[in-house]
């Protein structure tokens, strides 16, 4: 598929999304929606690629809302064909469409926040594993001074990310804040000079893709974000017997020990296309809450 509003490029094991609407300042639309997930689905099938960093074009602004022009789309915020059924597939927002997309990555996800992101720009961010961002970032969850609500299942990331204060804070103010606030709050994990952002991302993608199992990667993402909230430690127990039963009797386990006694850099085989365990993916199996 070929992409007219954002830009995915792939080199030495890692993927860069870049939000590119030049113009806009990156807002975003059903178009970006569809593009995003699009190169989602291109970046979990090529085992090729190890991490992928989301940043957008330029240096004033990583995506500054939803686009509420007719260019954009148009009737963001009110249909002009309403539904009355509220289960209508219609009525699914396209936030919530892209972050439930990017929980579900097989690849970790990395951000790079190189500016403004208020709105969808500052919600899409949740789901990724990593965020960092430039010094001239600046966030906001502004929905209650456009007199709607958080969106893109953001009250399900965000207490999680930053505590049930700040998130409530943040969402009933609707306030910019700045990197500064950002990084003391918890949302994002480092602050950088705009020149030294990408480089910065870079680097971990690349400590993740020289130096880790594809394999593991995915199940532990995956593991994390969906045992961390749970009701029980038994919950995450099961799973990860699981998961260490399997792993620690694949091709993979059998390379980390011998680099690690040979002293050597890893070459693991096995691959996310075609080597995770065979309970994954746990969460659709029946009975499973």
């Amino acid at each position: 598929m070929s992409y007219n509003q954002i830009k995915l490029d792939i080199d030495g094991g890692i993927a860069t999304i870049t939000l590119h609407r030049p113009d806009k300042m990156n807002a975003f639309t059903r178009v970006m929606m569809d593009e995003f997930i699009d190169a989602l689905d291109h970046t979990d099938s090529d085992d090729g690629v190890r991490a992928v960093i989301v940043t957008g074009h330029g240096d004033r602004a990583f995506c500054a809302g939803a686009d509420l022009t007719p260019e954009g789309g148009g009737h963001v915020f009110s249909d002009p064909n309403p539904v009355e059924d509220l289960s209508d597939e219609r009525v699914r927002d396209g936030g919530g469409r892209l972050t439930l997309r990017l929980f579900n990555s097989k690849k970790p996800l990395i951000g790079a926040c190189n500016g403004v992101a208020v709105g969808v720009g500052a919600t899409m961010q949740l789901p990724f594993d990593i965020r960092l961002c430039s010094d001239n970032a600046r966030f906001g969850f502004v929905f209650a001074r456009r007199g709607i609500t958080p969106e893109a299942a953001s009250s399900w990331f965000l207490p999680r990310l930053v505590g049930m204060q700040t998130a409530l804070e943040w969402c009933m103010t609707g306030r910019i804040f700045d990197a500064n606030e950002a990084l003391d709050r918890g949302l994002v994990r480092s602050v950088h000079a705009p020149n030294d952002l990408m480089d910065a991302a870079s680097g971990i993608a690349r400590e993740i893709a020289d130096n880790t199992s594809a394999v593991s990667v995915a199940m532990t993402r995956a593991m994390l974000w969906r045992l961390g909230g749970g009701g029980h430690p038994m919950d995450a127990h099961r799973i990860d017997s699981r998961a260490i039963y399997r792993l620690s009797r694949s091709a993979d386990a059998r390379e980390g020990i011998a680099s690690f006694l040979e002293k050597r850099s890893p070459a693991y085989p096995d691959t996310v296309g075609g080597n995770m365990p065979d309970f994954y993916p746990w969460w659709d199996e029946p009975g499973y809450e």
